[in-house]
């Protein structure tokens, strides 16, 4: 399927012990991935931008480490990170902001040091 950082649409991540989380952004960190929430900005330290240790594997979905990497929606799956999504990018819309670039959220990263 796809490379996993080359992927434009929303993605999901879930972990083994079942939480999940929208993916707006991730990024090749040395340990895993690096990645961005819906709301990001808003969130408390350390919970709008995540980093997911393991070994990055597969073409879609894809493991990061023990955690599972799909397409946000696919299939209808997971209704409710759908519309956490769908949320965030109505309210960008309604105080007319724009879904930041990656390459803004990259730099976002590298001023927080999770990326070099």
């Amino acid at each position: 399927m796809a490379d996993l950082f080359t992927v434009t649409t929303p993605l999901l991540i879930r972990y083994p012990d079942e939480t999940r989380h929208v993916m707006v952004a991730c990024f090749r960190h040395a340990d895993g991935i690096v990645y961005f929430r819906p709301y990001w900005d808003e969130l408390p330290e350390g919970e709008g931008i995540r980093v997911a240790s393991g070994d990055v594997r597969g073409e879609g979905p894809w493991k990061v480490g023990d955690a599972v990497v799909t397409v946000l929606g696919c299939q209808g799956t997971d209704p409710q990170q759908a519309a956490e999504f769908a949320d965030w990018k109505f309210q960008l819309e309604q105080h007319g902001e724009r879904h930041p670039t990656r390459d803004e959220l990259a730099a976002i990263a590298r001023q927080l040091g999770m990326l070099p």
